[in-house]
């Protein structure tokens, strides 16, 4: 109430703010804080030209998410608070340090479906790309506009397939540029398989994509999640055009196949991983050279082995 009574004075949105600030650590407080947000949110969209505002106000937006996400408590933030959120970074576009801290803010906002349909009303993907564009060298950066690209563009009703379509680039730069770090390579393979389901490729792309994503498989091959979500993207890529899985087979840094087949001996106790090969395998078994070259290459053998460690899936 002390807030609401006086949204132009910066001292007491300031106040406030650090008041609230001191319940985090009350898990008792933790219900109360949680009504706090829109309040929160909208004292930095009022006062966007105060940076110490805008990082005490952040700062305690993640420690309240923070306890939300372990506590199981999903926040889903309404379009007003989406608009707020929006409208910092769009002030701040410059502020590497701040930038950093908001877009995991961003990425745990995300998480609720109805949180990330409201960001993607207010159309804030142009602003994450650019975002990304400026800061291609950020891992964080990256790892958070990439997580938050995944969970705007997996949505089933999404009308922004033009927007969609201009990430595609930016995306794929994330990753060559991070295929080192496990991390954000993870992040970028999800997002690069979301934006294959919504069929944002044109032809000039799939060759490339589909390189560059055995590239992040051959990097990472212990991080069973870029293992699981690479073969996805690809298996989405594969069904949308033969040149993907002659990318595949044909790979100038090896074979594919053999790629595979080292992917799953790594991996062989995770089913998420065998799925997601069997289901690139589908895919590639539906072009008849492609299959030919299969077989040449047995992996009927793999098949059986797969079929023999997870009889009941």
């Amino acid at each position: 109430e002390f807030m609401q009574a006086s949204w132009d004075i910066e001292e007491v949105q300031a106040k406030g703010i650090q008041h609230l600030a001191s319940f985090v650590k009350d898990k008792s407080a933790f219900p109360h804080l949680l009504t706090c947000t829109e309040v929160i949110t909208l004292a930095m969209k009022i006062h966007t030209d105060s940076l110490d505002l805008q990082v005490e106000g952040c700062t305690l937006l993640l420690e309240i998410l923070s306890q939300a996400l372990e506590q199981g408590v999903m926040m889903a933030l309404d379009e007003s608070v989406a608009s707020c959120l929006l409208h910092t970074v769009r002030k701040h576009s410059e502020n590497e340090e701040f930038l950093s801290m908001l877009c995991t803010l961003l990425m745990m906002v995300s998480a609720s479906e109805v949180a990330a349909e409201n960001l993607r009303k207010i159309g804030i993907i142009p602003d994450l790309l650019s975002v990304l564009r400026r800061f291609l060298h950020n891992d964080k950066i990256c790892f958070s506009c990439c997580a938050v690209l995944w969970s705007l563009a997996v949505s089933e009703n999404n009308a922004d397939q033009a927007v969609l379509e201009s990430a595609l680039p930016v995306t794929s730069a994330v990753l060559q540029k991070h295929l080192q770090n496990g991390v954000v390579a993870e992040s970028a393979c999800s997002a690069l398989w979301a934006l294959a389901l919504q069929g944002c490729l044109t032809d000039s792309d799939y060759e490339p994509t589909a390189a560059l994503l055995l590239d992040a498989l051959r990097m990472n091959p212990e991080r069973a999640v870029l293992v699981k979500n690479g073969c996805l993207a690809l298996a989405s890529l594969v069904r949308l055009s033969e040149a993907a899985a002659l990318a595949i087979l044909l790979d100038s840094k090896g074979s594919g196949i053999e790629l595979i087949k080292d992917e799953y001996h790594l991996h062989s106790n995770e089913p998420g991983v065998a799925e997601a090969l069997c289901l690139l395998m589908n895919e590639m078994v539906q072009y008849d050279e492609v299959m030919l070259n299969m077989r040449s290459q047995n992996m009927e053998k793999l098949l059986s082995e797969i079929k023999l460690q997870f009889p009941f899936s």
